[in-house]
This record gives structure tokens, sequence and C-alpha cells, in this order.
């Protein structure tokens, strides 16, 4: 059975979310937290709270075993990115892109 958790509009690049998702993928729930409590990233933290999620959502069906749970997937995709200017010299602005994440775990049970 797979349970799902979403965090969304995440104030992160989802470029950065990605180097994450590579070290816990594929592995059981357990590792995949200690891996996480140790990276010193910021998205380390948000992936972690969202394996915690979802761990929270298997936890509500009394057929699940969390000890067998593996991440079976983690995306993040693009949200929707603020757009902001910055003042420059000379009365000009440039645009600064303040980028957001959709992050989606899937835990199944191994």
């Amino acid at each position: 059975m797979e349970v799902r958790a979403v965090t969304k509009y995440v104030r992160i690049s989802s470029q950065k979310v990605r180097m994450i998702v590579g070290a816990v993928k594929g592995k059981p729930v357990e590792e995949s937290l200690e891996i996480l409590k140790f990276m010193p990233q910021k998205a380390a933290s948000i992936v972690e709270k969202t394996i915690r999620s979802a761990v929270a959502n298997a936890d509500q069906y009394p057929d699940i075993d969390l000890d067998s749970m593996v991440v079976r997937n983690i995306t993040a995709d693009q949200g929707p990115t603020l757009k902001r200017f910055k003042a420059r010299a000379r009365g000009r602005g440039t645009r600064i892109l303040k980028r957001t994440a959709h992050i989606t775990v899937i835990l199944a049970d191994d």
C-alpha cells in the first residue's frame, strides 16, 4: 500500500531540493530520516518534515507496518515564482525571482 504526503509552496528552489532527494530515495524510512538529520542544507529539514508527515498519514491505517515502509519516490516540482525588484544604479531596477517548490513523498511497504 502506498501513502503520500505533499508540502506545497515551500520558499526554496526545487533545484536545491532535488540535490537532497537522491540521498534518501529507495531507502527505508528510519534510515532516510537519520541521513536527513545530519545534512546541513535547508532542504534536508523540509524533506524530513514531509517524510514524517507521510509516516503520520500511514499511521492512520492499522494494516500498515511502519517498520517496513520504504521511501518509494520523492519529487520536487517547481511552484509559483514571486517576482521582486531590487534598486540598482542610475534609477534602474533588476528583477529578483524568489522561487517556491512543491515536495511530494510516496511511501510504500516493502
